[in-house]
């Protein structure tokens, strides 16, 4: 079928979210459309080597019992060598000359946290001239910084929920200045990585002599952390797309995250389908706060430079204010996850929205 794309799917990587990345690229092996496109699986291994995956969405199944990781086979990809070229090639583990994997049209980043998801691999992509799906260098610094994302939003007008960052130079110089400033904010706080993701390295902290122990989880993760007041209200969330042709950003329905049996969350609940969470989409809201809701996420999105895609979580406080939480440029993509399952209940497949990512990126 030579005029399929060819497509260069790319994930796993050096993060805490390896697992995830690989469970997100395997739902994406087993949805996209095969008569459109030439799928060239590139997983980085936990060491950063970038190698030759086998096209088998079954590899990549998240549970329980095992999470799936990119395993260093010994193959080595080598991306183009300068913008005058997009061709691909591998050699193998056997030590042959490179073998040709042909021109790639498009590159497909489905990769979490450090090292992917934070405009570090967009630069390799930009220097080498090779279209990609999602945001660019600056967004997606920005959604990676939990501590920058607020600082942007909060000049732009949105409300977000009151925080601290500390860097561990602070906390092993001066916890108790540190403290102070967190007993402020009130109880409870969260603390989290100012730069990770799907809950890693989160801890819910109702007393106060919980703090030291969430500090050293989250440092564990970042040098840099958030301690941040919990907002009490409906965790709610929605997907973005970019508008074609410079149009708008379309936003999705809502969805919710309805907390049955849990304190937040966590790692277990969004991937490995843990009890004492609901996803509840479409969302129960008003055609007046799906309204606010959506325009406050197409307002986030412009204000980071947002492209391709995101996935905007949001607080619906009881008095009736949107605080969002955070902005996810490259949102979780498993069959289980929000920003699938928002484009959905919207009328747009999972087949569909990768070839929408698709063409946005080449366009």
């Amino acid at each position: 079928m030579p005029d399929r794309l060819r497509v260069a799917l790319v994930f796993g990587g050096r993060s805490s979210e390896h697992s995830i990345s690989c469970a997100t690229a395997g739902g994406v092996l087993e949805a996209i459309d095969r008569s459109r496109y030439e799928v060239i699986p590139v997983g980085i291994t936990r060491d950063g080597a970038f190698v030759l995956e086998q096209d088998d969405p079954s590899r990549f199944a998240l549970d329980a019992t095992r999470l799936p990781e990119v395993v260093d086979n010994g193959t080595r990809i080598q991306w183009p060598d300068s913008v005058s070229s997009r061709e691909l090639t591998v050699t193998e583990a056997r030590g042959a000359a490179p073998r040709s994997l042909g021109a790639i049209d498009v590159v497909f980043p489905i990769l979490h946290g450090p090292y992917g998801e934070d405009g570090t691999i967009q630069g390799l992509f930009e220097l080498l001239g090779l279209p990609y799906v999602g945001s660019g260098v600056l967004a997606s610094a920005l959604g990676m910084d939990k501590h920058f994302t607020k600082t942007v939003l909060e000049k732009a007008g949105i409300a977000v929920a009151p925080w601290q960052t500390v860097t561990a130079q602070q906390w092993a110089s001066s916890a108790s200045s540190v403290t102070a400033s967190a007993e402020a904010l009130g109880l409870p706080v969260f603390v989290k990585p100012a730069r990770a993701g799907s809950s890693v390295g989160v801890t819910k902290v109702s007393a106060w002599d919980e703090l030291p122990a969430a500090i050293d989880i989250a440092l564990h993760e970042d040098s840099r952390i958030l301690i941040e007041s919990a907002i009490v209200g409906r965790e709610v969330e929605c997907g973005v797309l970019s508008g074609r042709g410079g149009a708008a950003p379309r936003v999705s329905v809502a969805g919710e995250i309805v907390m049955t049996a849990r304190e937040f969350y966590d790692f277990e609940a969004k991937y490995l389908d843990a009890p004492g969470v609901d996803l509840v989409c479409p969302a129960s809201l008003t055609d007046d706060e799906l309204s606010r809701m959506q325009e406050l996420a197409a307002r986030a999105f412009t204000a980071i430079d947002g492209a391709g895609l995101a996935r905007v979580d949001f607080f619906l406080t009881p008095s009736g204010e949107f605080v969002i939480n955070e902005i996810n440029t490259m949102p979780g993509f498993t069959p289980i996850s929000m920003f699938p399952k928002c484009w959905i209940a919207s009328g747009v497949s999972y087949p569909a929205l990768i070839d929408e990512l698709l063409a946005l990126a080449l366009e």
